[in-house]
């Protein structure tokens, strides 16, 4: 059986590369992904604590399942919001996408 602290430590390391991404990135697709990395973090935490604090309860999964849902949302709607901005501006640099002007 593994142990929670291994857990714990791939839970910190996904998250600390995900804000690192998050916060040094200026590239859409790239900040995208660093949010896929912190959402599955919290995924990891979520389904480690529930397996070893609460023996036989689902409450962690399904706290899983909707982060899941989020993230699928989070994603087509971004994904969205990055192919207009390519049409309209040929970049998804974020650096270049300052005003709400076409």
């Amino acid at each position: 059986m593994v142990p929670l602290s291994w857990y714990l430590i791939l839970a910190a390391a996904l998250f600390s590369i995900g804000l690192y991404g998050l916060l040094a990135r200026r590239n859409l697709v790239m900040l995208l992904m660093s949010l896929e990395l912190l959402l599955n973090a919290v995924n990891i935490n979520l389904i480690a604590f529930s397996r070893y604090l609460e023996e036989g309860q689902v409450v962690g999964r399904v706290f899983a399942l909707f982060v899941y849902v989020i993230a699928a949302a989070e994603t087509a709607l971004g994904l969205a919001i990055m192919i207009a901005v390519w049409r309209t501006r040929q970049t998804v640099a974020v650096d270049e996408i300052d005003t709400l002007k076409g």
